[in-house]
């Protein structure tokens, strides 16, 4: 057993060389952890260690955390209770197993990881990751070693580029942060406290970055930030580059076809990138647009700087601008002081736009924001009752999108292997996946395909001649 949930994101670090050590890392939680995951993976291939699949054949075991969802940090030490019980059983047959905490946990929790689980022997924060095989030496030398700090030098600056195989093994798709941190300061929100302040790195090293992607064949790039469209990255010109210009600039590197980018705050949806999603054909039609709540009275209480017009305005500005645009959302349940009124405006608001997909959530306090403190905190069961009936709207709603697409001809970019012998696999301009039979060889290629029955998860379709168009339901 590794003692990994499942569900999570799990990447296995190592090296082509073949060395001996071996490592195992888990990712939990956003994309951006994904990214950092796969980052930590590219510095330790220097270090000379080999991929494996299972923790218990580890030399070395990385959580990369997230402190986002509820008792984040407690799942992590009842999984630091499994591994140290490894450790333990490593360490009568005289073998080593050194245990790092890395990401958002570690960032928040500090030294509170090494008081209360003597097993760990790193804990790294999200900002400092590229000092990790610095950390590891000093470990392996006896001492615990910590780095929680907010560097001055620009992490990207101290990475190691993969090597083209370790792409292409990958996939298609690849994630590239281009901005971390964030300004906003929501009450409810963690953010700004583990990753710091907004930083956008410069669009010359991004573009560097995806060429070497496109060049070991990824076709598709989602750009990845706290607050992504708050972008404002050094132009390779000099002045400053806005996301929309960010997007216009990869969409030039040769073998790139798609682009997306995620997560958005409605207050930094500018005119120019409005446009960009009208203009750009490599920008695709599916934009993420977190609202997490209905009422303007919630949305004050959560610090969001936007009304529930507002954000009504703004989806009508960007289907004005595309009218095939789908969009997705992100909504909190029982906010402190929210009143059965409230939770009727987010219905409201959910029925009058009509989202594709959505991410909706139970409020959870999280230590050390103002909404903890809030008085009128929510009833668990009250939560419970609301979240259900939020996500049974919203799933609705994703079941007819999705059913609304038979029959239309979306271009698919193939991305692997189908789940039966002669099908593959890819995701349509609006991010659902898609199931085909067809061959291997199509996989890295974008094909018309005639949609003709919708699963529950999944779009089914046959190859099609011809690329059709239309827009998707409302």
């Amino acid at each position: 057993m590794s003692g990994f949930d499942q569900t999570h994101d799990e990447t296995c670090l190592g090296s082509e060389a073949g060395r001996k050590r071996r490592v195992h890392v888990h990712s939990y939680g956003c994309q951006m952890n994904a990214y950092d995951s796969q980052r930590m993976a590219d510095l330790l291939v220097p270090e000379g260690y080999s991929e494996c699949t299972d923790a218990q054949d580890a030399d070395l075991v990385i959580l990369n955390t997230c402190h986002i969802r509820e008792h984040a940090a407690e799942k992590v030490f009842s999984e630091l209770g499994r591994l140290r019980a490894l450790k333990e059983r490593r360490a009568a047959t005289g073998a080593d197993l050194t245990i790092v905490v890395a990401g958002c946990v570690a960032q928040a929790e500090g030294e509170e990881i090494f008081r209360r689980q003597k097993a760990v022997d790193v804990i790294i924060g999200p900002q400092a990751y590229h000092r990790l095989p610095e950390l590891l030496r000093k470990a392996g030398s006896g001492h615990r070693a910590a780095d929680t700090e907010f560097p001055e030098e620009d992490k990207f600056d101290h990475l190691v580029a993969p090597r083209p195989a370790r792409i292409r093994a990958r996939g298609v798709g690849a994630f590239v942060t281009v901005q971390e941190g964030c300004d906003k300061f929501c009450s409810f929100c963690v953010v700004p406290y583990t990753r710091g302040a907004e930083v956008s790195r410069p669009v010359a090293a991004i573009v560097a970055e995806v060429e070497r992607l496109a060049c070991a064949g990824v076709r598709e790039v989602t750009l990845l930030g706290q607050n992504v469209n708050a972008y404002h990255g050094t132009a390779e010109r000099g002045g400053t580059a806005s996301l929309a210009a960010l997007c216009a600039r990869l969409a030039k590197v040769e073998g790139i076809v798609r682009i997306r980018y995620t997560t958005s705050h409605p207050n930094d949806m500018t005119a120019d990138l409005v446009a960009a999603h009208r203009d750009q054909p490599a920008l695709m039609p599916y934009l993420h647009l977190p609202v997490q709540s209905g009422s303007d009275g919630v949305l004050a209480a959560m610090n969001r700087k936007h009304r529930r017009a507002d954000y009504l305005d703004l989806v009508a500005d960007i289907r004005r601008a595309r009218n095939d645009i789908a969009l997705s959302s992100d909504f909190i349940v029982g906010f402190p002081g929210e009143t059965e009124e409230d939770f009727t405006d987010t219905l409201d608001l959910v029925e009058t736009i009509g989202f594709a997909s959505s991410f909706s959530f139970k409020y959870s306090p999280r230590p050390g924001t103002p909404g903890a403190e809030l008085p009128h905190q929510v009833a668990d069961d009250v939560k419970a009752v609301r979240l259900a009936r939020l996500q049974a709207c919203l799933e609705r709603q994703r079941q007819a999108f999705n059913h609304a697409t038979v029959g239309r001809t979306l271009d698919v970019l193939f991305e692997k292997k189908g789940r039966h012998d002669g099908q593959i696999a890819g995701k349509s301009p609006y991010l659902q996946a898609v199931q085909v039979d067809a061959g291997q060889e199509l996989i890295g290629e974008v094909r018309p395909v005639e949609i003709v029955a919708a699963g529950p998860n999944s779009l089914f379709g046959r190859l099609a001649r011809g690329a059709g168009g239309g827009a998707p339901p409302r």
